[in-house]
């Protein structure tokens, strides 16, 4: 570990060095070096394939199935990272997570770059994360995989490590509806733009913080509790409300539940732009697009679902259709699903941002059968069900006598 952090210095001070300590098991221990020495990491295309950050992973995840909250707070499900990744396309630029856990989103959005022919050294990384082990995971999480990145530790709220930065980018999972971050200290602060958000709960402190972070053309995707689409508490429909007047909600996306390993809250992601005018799209100003994702989805396992490639690719085609760019085909309301709603829409909603509001219902299949049909049919299924249930209220009558208790 000391070679490493030697030859690495973003690494200083990061890597652990107690593997000696008595309460750790040696049998355990020398089975895992095994495990990871077998990985061929050696030739050029076992690198391309990212192994070893992938075994990274992977534990980072089961850790945060075992650990439940306490676990959650690094990690975010990658499914829901390629969402906001695929909908942004980070390809150049500058790209900030304020609340960066274990640098989930900056990896992916190397990976897009990756998958996309660009090149991995077009956007420079920016990050802060408060809690200490896990800004050391993320630390790590970046250097197996040699992202060079300006990674921060502290505060985000008290002690923003990053105040100067303007990003193109904005990519985040912040704390749901924190309570404890001590916003009474914060009054008067220059982030809040658009209202003072309330101390009992951070939402809009990190919605404000995003915005105030955007360059003047920057785009901002995160999850939040759904909650922030709709609530009005302690002012916070004010601040929200002030936003929207302000045009900077881009695109909000329901998503399905039980997609976190750390918390059964329904969640929803934000998109922020700057400007939703400018030299690439065509001209989004005073029109949000509402995406209802909450039938997509599978199961993986008992509790936990997963959204499917196919699922990442509807969301992200969508958007890029509605926004015009290029080769991404034309874009269509589509009941139950998306709708492009104007800012007057809106504010005939009260200023609430949830998307099963805009997008309607799901337009029912047309069977064929006439109606006159399908009545007779369905009055004589009706006359078959009550005969039955007419003949098991009987049964049911007859042996409750035989116990007994009959009238």
């Amino acid at each position: 570990m000391t070679a490493i952090e030697r030859d690495n210095p973003s690494l200083k001070g990061v890597l652990p060095k107690d593997f000696a300590r008595p309460g750790l098991d040696k049998q355990r221990l020398g089975q895992i070096i095994n495990l990871v020495s077998d990985i061929a990491l050696g030739s050029a295309a076992d690198r391309a394939k990212d192994t070893l950050g992938r075994v990274y992973e992977y534990f980072l995840s089961r850790f945060a199935s075992a650990e439940g909250k306490s676990g959650g707070q690094f990690y975010t499900p990658s499914r829901v990272v390629r969402v906001l990744v695929e909908m942004l396309a980070p390809y150049k630029g500058r790209v900030y997570d304020p609340c960066c856990g274990s640098g989930g989103m900056f990896v992916s959005s190397e990976k897009f770059i990756e998958a996309h022919s660009g090149k991995l050294g077009d956007i420079s990384i920016y990050g802060q994360e408060s809690n200490y082990t896990t800004w050391r995971l993320a630390k790590m999480n970046l250097a197996i995989r040699g992202i060079d990145a300006q990674i921060g530790h502290g505060d985000t709220f008290h002690n923003d490590r990053h105040p100067d930065l303007k990003a193109d980018y904005v990519l985040a999972n912040p704390p749901f509806n924190d309570s404890d971050w001590r916003g009474e200290l914060l009054k008067d602060d220059k982030r809040w733009v658009y209202g003072t958000p309330p101390a009992g709960n951070a939402n809009f402190a990190w919605v404000q913080h995003f915005i105030y972070h955007l360059a003047p053309t920057g785009l901002a995707g995160f999850v939040l509790a759904n909650g922030s689409m709709s609530s009005n508490q302690s002012g916070e429909g004010e601040i929200r409300k002030a936003i929207i007047e302000a045009d900077l909600v881009d695109c909000m996306v329901a998503l399905p539940g039980q997609l976190f390993y750390s918390t059964q809250i329904p969640v929803c992601l934000w998109f922020i732009a700057r400007n939703k005018k400018n030299g690439r799209f065509r001209d989004r100003r005073g029109e949000t697009l509402f995406l209802d994702a909450r039938k997509m989805g599978t199961m993986v396992d008992r509790v936990h679902k997963e959204l499917t490639d196919e699922d990442v690719a509807k969301l992200a085609g969508t958007y890029h259709a509605w926004r015009g760019d290029k080769d991404s085909g034309e874009y269509a309301d589509i009941p139950g699903f998306c709708k492009a709603a104007k800012l007057d829409d809106i504010r005939k909603h009260g200023h609430v941002l949830t998307p099963g509001r805009y997008v309607g219902a799901e337009a029912a299949e047309a069977d064929g059968e006439s109606f006159e049909k399908k009545m007779k049919r369905l009055t004589a299924t009706l006359r078959e069900q009550q005969k039955e249930a007419a003949k098991l209220d009987a049964v049911i009558t007859a042996s409750i006598k035989e116990l007994g208790y009959g009238g």
